[in-house]
């Protein structure tokens, strides 16, 4: 069983859920392969899948793999996730997706935290310190997602909020 053959049989059908394949892991788990295949999109608002898109992936893709039979009667678990939010950001649409997050960005040049601002083909811009900076894509040795657990809402967000704590008062 290898990726080649998993990424074609997997690739029209993710399509067809408005997904990409982002990368495939096959493991040898003793008797068993443990194929792990992780997913990548625009999502609902740009901002990456949902949940729902996933599962919803995750279904056609194990439909899939029971007509197919990729692994050709041996014994596998399959295991379908969201790309995550820490593997570096290594194309345009990855910056994209992250818009308003704040990276970590290192170059030859230099090592630097920013929020995204935008993103074209050829750089992202970045927030540092108040401060706009575009940073072409080629430079960039590796780049980040950093984990903000007191994150600012993007405005849609602190919309959907003020709705649920509506809601919340409502019920209480």
């Amino acid at each position: 069983m290898n990726t080649a053959d998993i990424e074609s049989l997997v690739a029209p059908v993710v399509a067809a859920h408005s997904l990409e394949v982002d990368r495939i892991e096959v493991l040898a788990a003793g008797k068993r392969s443990v194929v792990r295949i992780f997913l990548d999109g625009d999502g609902p608002v740009g901002r990456g899948p949902s949940l729902d898109d996933i599962a919803s992936a995750t279904r056609a893709i194990s439909a899939a793999f029971d007509d197919a039979d990729p692994t050709r009667g041996r014994p596998y678990t399959l295991e379908v996730s969201s790309r995550g939010v820490t593997r570096p950001l290594t194309e345009a649409r990855h910056f994209r997706r992250n818009t308003g997050r704040l990276v970590a960005i290192d170059t030859a040049a230099e090592q630097l935290t920013g929020r995204v601002l935008g993103v074209d083909d050829t750089a992202v811009e970045v927030d540092v310190d108040g401060q706009p900076r575009r940073v072409l894509l080629e430079d960039i040795r590796r780049a980040v997602v950093q984990i903000e657990l007191n994150r600012p809402l993007e405005p849609e967000e602190e919309d959907e909020a003020a709705v649920e704590d509506e809601e919340e008062e409502e019920e209480g």
